[in-house]
């Protein structure tokens, strides 16, 4: 062996040890949230006073700062949290990530891989302080190839779940790119086992017939499609969650062995026996209203398009676009009247379920970060309370995916997804906005080096 060969060997083996070197410390970084109080997400009072542990991606220790000794933080990044609040990272259970499809000029719906807005969208997500996604239905291709390079640390995204393709009757509710189209069963369930073998999250069906409001009536899942669907689907081991927004399909969804409702009531006040079945089953129910109450919101007080999480959120076209053109068409829809009234509707029939005892998730059925802050201050103005809001918006969205034994709250053993607040988000929840770091696995979140849309 020449020397110079052997000298360049020498070189290649030292880069491969720093390399891997480096990649262990910085998976194994060890970071201690010293004297802050805890909103661990379980809807219990603030714990004042606690420190908090983390490494290899977990909470490794929660415990009073009086009980934690200096073994426990030797070789940890020392962060003060005196006079801050340590709180799970949020979720945002309802999405469907731009960039997946576009809208022709004649109307038509068609799939697209626009990953610019979808990177620009997921940063969105991480700098609100959103640290797990679910879509809830997106073009397959484009939606599970971003939840491939999330996994593997490649993109600066919050944890990204999936449907994939959305399955429905044809002709139904969300019938288009990529969705599975099932109208007779046995004979769907090859095009049902394609996509299963993708490895969804949750998948996601429609039951949905129109017919209120402005929209026209459609056809829907039958019933016995829908229970073979579902039965196929959890025999398989994966969870279901279905588009509903009545009383009548929702019933019907629960008794098909539905695992979640991807949407409240919104069609007119529930019934109190309705509240009571949901409690009993325990089956979590995503908030979305931000979905319906953004119409007339833009119409009505533009101005919060100049809130600072949306003007980094948001580029400036964006925003002039949504003060001009979508505000003057918004402005004519009977859709946007419809929800204005409807709204208020489904925010109540959301604090009668959170009253009798039934699951809440925080979801806002669009594909930006600060809509969770506005679907957060829609449930407060329902009525629930902000201590509550702070489990429905992160423990919540854990049972919603069936993950709460690994995520979702502050506890040893957990995935460490964190907010680190100036102010107490159990007192209000617009508090939540206040945030000063953003953890997620274990790592902090430079938000000053996010991809977002806004710089």
């Amino acid at each position: 062996m020449n020397l110079k060969f052997s000298l360049w060997l020498c070189i290649g083996m030292a880069m491969a040890l720093f390399v891997s070197n480096e990649g262990i410390a910085a998976d194994t970084a060890k970071i201690a949230f010293e004297r802050v109080n805890v909103v661990d997400g379980r809807g219990g009072p603030v714990q004042p006073e606690m420190t908090v542990i983390v490494q290899d991606g977990r909470f490794t220790v929660v415990r009073p700062a009086a009980l934690v000794s200096a073994a426990d933080l030797a070789g940890a990044r020392r962060i003060d949290g005196r006079g801050r609040y340590l709180m799970p990272g949020l979720v945002d259970m309802h999405v469907h990530l731009e960039g997946g499809v576009t809208v022709t000029p004649n109307g038509l719906r068609e799939a697209s891989n626009d990953r610019g807005r979808g990177a620009a969208a997921l940063a969105s997500y991480l700098y609100s302080g959103v640290t797990s996604i679910y879509d809830a239905g997106n073009v397959p291709d484009y939606i599970f190839g971003l939840r491939n390079e999330e996994r593997a640390g490649r993109i600066a995204a919050p944890r990204i779940f999936a449907t994939g393709g959305i399955v429905t009757y044809p002709g139904s509710h969300g019938s288009g790119p990529g969705s599975v189209d099932i109208d007779a069963w046995p004979v769907g369930r090859q095009a049902l086992d394609a996509l299963l073998e993708r490895k969804p999250d949750v998948v996601k069906l429609t039951l949905e017939e129109r017919g209120w409001g402005a929209r026209p009536m459609i056809p829907a899942l039958p019933d016995e499609l829908l229970r073979s669907i579902i039965r196929r689907i959890n025999e398989a081991g994966f969870r279901t969650t279905v588009h509903v927004s009545s009383e009548l399909r929702a019933t019907q969804a629960i008794f098909a062995a539905a695992d979640t409702l991807a949407h409240p009531v919104i069609q007119g006040p529930a019934s109190e026996q309705y509240f009571r079945l949901l409690a009993a089953k325990g089956t979590p129910v995503v908030t979305t209203l931000t979905i319906g109450e953004n119409y007339s919101r833009l119409v009505e007080q533009p101005e919060y398009l100049d809130e600072p999480l949306y003007r980094k959120s948001l580029s400036a076209e964006q925003i002039r676009t949504l003060r001009s053109s979508t505000r003057d068409a918004w402005r004519e829809s009977l859709w946007t009247h419809w929800m204005k009234l409807m709204t208020p509707v489904a925010m109540e029939n959301l604090r009668k379920l959170h009253e009798a005892g039934g699951v809440l998730v925080l979801g806002t059925d669009q594909t930006l970060g600060p809509a969770v802050h506005r679907e957060l201050e829609l449930l407060q103005q329902a009525g629930i309370p902000a201590a509550a809001l702070t489990r429905i918006a992160t423990l919540n969205g854990a049972i919603f995916l069936g993950r709460a034994a690994q995520a979702g709250s502050i506890e040893a053993g957990k995935e460490a997804d964190a907010l680190l607040l100036s102010k107490d988000p159990t007192r209000d929840i617009r508090n939540a906005r206040q945030i000063e770091q953003v953890m997620k696995a274990g790592k902090l979140i430079d938000r000053e080096a996010l991809p977002l849309a806004g710089r």
